[in-house]
Parts: C-alpha cells; sequence; structure tokens
C-alpha cells in the first residue's frame, strides 16, 4: 500500500530537498506539503516537482488547527515529517517572539492532529544546535539538551512536546538531529549561501571573529536519505544524529568559498560577534545509531561544496530577487550594518 506523506515547511530548503528525493526515491508514494511560504519559504523550490500528480500543495501553518485538520479530512496522510520552523539564530537574536508558535506551539498541535488521524509514524526535523556547544568529543542521543540561542530553545521545546506525546500518548514518533546543513535551495542568510551570494557581488564577508567556530558539515542530499532512513528504520520514541563528519572552521569555509569564485581573501571583514557568549563554539555528533540504521553520508565535503556553488553560480534567477528585496536588505542593514558600515 502506497504512503502518503504529509511533509510542513516542504517550500523551505531542506524541506524542498527532501520532496524532490523522495518523490524520486519512492515512485508508488504520494507527498502532500504544508507551508506558510514565510520569507525562507519559497514556490520556487518546489517547480521541479509542481506537475507530478503525486504531489499536491497547501498553504497554511502547523499551528492552525483548522489548516491542519483540513488537510487530514482530505488528504489519507499515513507519515508525517515535520520540517516547518523559525530557523535562523541570527534573526532570534533580534527578535525570539516569533519562535514560540511554530516551533514548540506548532509542533505540539501537529501531533495533536497526527494522533487523531492515525498516523504510522510521525518524524519530527531537529537540529544539533540543541545541545549547545561542545569543546571535545561527539554528542549523543543520550546527551542532555543545553540550548544556548532563542533558536535552539525553541527546537529543544519542540522536541519535548514530541517526547511527552510518545510519553503519554504512545505516538509513533521520532527525531532526527541534523548538523549544519547545505546545497542547493538555500536561503541566503547562513554563512554559506549569504557569503557566496555576497562574494558574486563583490561585497564584504562578515565573519564573526577569527571565523573559528567549527561546525559538522552535512550535504543537503545526505540530509534527506538519513531522514528517509530514520523514517522507515528508525525505532519510534527514538532521537538519530545525522551528521556530516565534517568539521570544518568557518574561516575555511570561507576561504574555500572565495577560492571557488576566484575572489580575494580582502572580501573577508572581521566583525565582533553579534551572538557574543551565545554563539557555540563547536558542534559535533556521534552518528553510531543512524549508521546502524544502515545510513551513512555519501558526498565527499569539498565536491558537495564545489557543486554548491556551482549551483548559486548558476541560478541567480532564483537568488537574486531575494537579495535585493528590500525585506533582505532591511534584514542585513539591521544586522550587519553597524559592523560593515560603508561595506555594507
Amino acid at each position: 500500500m502506497k504512503r502518503v506523506l504529509l511533509v510542513t515547511g516542504g517550500a523551505g530548503f531542506i524541506g524542498s530537498n527532501f520532496v524532490r528525493y523522495w518523490l524520486g526515491r519512492e515512485q508508488a508514494d504520494r507527498v502532500v506539503v504544508l507551508d506558510a511560504l514565510t520569507y525562507a519559504g519559497n514556490l520556487a523550490n518546489l517547480k521541479s516537482v509542481w506537475d507530478d500528480t503525486r504531489f499536491r500543495f497547501y498553504p497554511g501553518r502547523i499551528e492552525d488547527p483548522v489548516v491542519v485538520a483540513g488537510i487530514f479530512k482530505c488528504e489519507p496522510i499515513t507519515h508525517v515529517l515535520n520540517f516547518a520552523a523559525e530557523s535562523h539564530n541570527d534573526r532570534s537574536m533580534m527578535d525570539p517572539s516569533g519562535l514560540i508558535a511554530a516551533n514548540v506551539t506548532g509542533v505540539g498541535a501537529l501531533l495533536d492532529a497526527s494522533r487523531g488521524a492515525g498516523v504510522e509514524r510521525f518524524l519530527h526535523v531537529s537540529t544539533d544546535e540543541v545541545y549547545g556547544q561542545i569543546q571535545s568529543g561527539l554528542f549523543r542521543e543520550e546527551d542532555p539538551l543545553l540550548p544556548r540561542t532563542p533558536y535552539s530553545a525553541g527546537k529543544a521545546g519542540g522536541e519535548m512536546q514530541v517526547r511527552a506525546h510518545h510519553i503519554a500518548f504512545g505516538a509513533p514518533t521520532l527525531v532526527t538531529r541534523g548538523s549544519n546543513t547545505f546545497g542547493p535551495n538555500q536561503y541566503p542568510e547562513k554563512i554559506l549561501p549569504f557569503f557566496i551570494t555576497r562574494a558574486m557581488q563583490d561585497r564584504a564577508l562578515p565573519l564573526y571573529g577569527a571565523g573559528d567556530q567549527v561546525r559538522d558539515w552535512l550535504f543537503v542530499e545526505d540530509h534527506c536519505a538519513g531522514i528517509g532512513t530514520v523514517l522507515l528504520r528508525g525505532i519510534p520514541g527514538e532521537q538519530y544524529n545525522i551528521g556530516g563528519g565534517n568539521e570544518w572552521t568557518n574561516m575555511a569555509i570561507t576561504q574555500r568559498i572565495l577560492d571557488l569564485l576566484g575572489k580575494p581573501p580582502s572580501l573577508i571583514h572581521p566583525i565582533a560577534d553579534p551572538r557574543g557568549a551565545a554563539h557555540d563554539a563547536r558542534y559535533a555528533l556521534d552518528c553510531a545509531k543512524a549508521h546502524a540504521l544502515g545510513w551513512r553520508p555519501l558526498h565527499d565535503m569539498d565536491t558537495a561544496l564545489e557543486r554548491t556553488v556551482r549551483w548559486y553560480v548558476d541560478n541567480q534567477d532564483w537568488w537574486r530577487p531575494i537579495v535585493e528585496s528590500p525585506a533582505y536588505r532591511e534584514f542585513v542593514s539591521r544586522y550587519y550594518g553597524p559592523a560593515l558600515g560603508a561595506a555594507l
């Protein structure tokens, strides 16, 4: 019997990549997308699947019970994957007020609706940032959640809703905690797409401090494969780390971007870290549980980074309208303007 997946946040970066991944892999399945189309949601991300008879799109928020109930009434949903979230640390530092609705309340509402519809599996896509920072070693799934920004606290709150529904109601829930994900169609606000698009415009790259923050980088297609593996093979009630095993500093990533674009290192503009003590120094994940399910990342980091840079070079019609929009320019000016000044 074919599966019908509800993918919330499916017009965003990882969500849209997952939709394309799943429809290309599971020919018998259908995918229903619910997305609020906030600033990072983009219907252009779904252009390649829009006319696929196995695909359907609904606009709306996961915290709106009328919208969610309507989808469950109209569609025979068997599996739910929740990608919907307010997902940027820098924005959460400026205004954390919008986080609770989507990242906590919305998760609870979606869980309630899913339980009422009797879905077979509910997978919540979370982040390694819920752990906080780690100076050495690797985070394991049983480690405590110690978030250090409003964004990561919101994601941890969503996870607590998932955990509570599994314990209290026996909901068939799963959680994935992904590391820093990159690839095509990523909204240009996080470091990699932000720096790629700014370097292509010969604009200054505002690197926080010495750029010695360490992140575990994961190509989006590998992330999607990890999520899909957990959805089908994971044990309900469990959490799974999905990491790339690629620890690079922000400085190293920045230098590689400039090399790939043939741009000078003079574009790097060190600034005081706007997050201050809240900026986690290092993330790294132990992914043994996901590996035991049969998943491993397949893409070489440098090759995947080159492929990502090439996508932004070849798809300027996708990102230039974004970076030229008043809302985007206002965010960049508000957040980076005081530090960059004339170099903005």
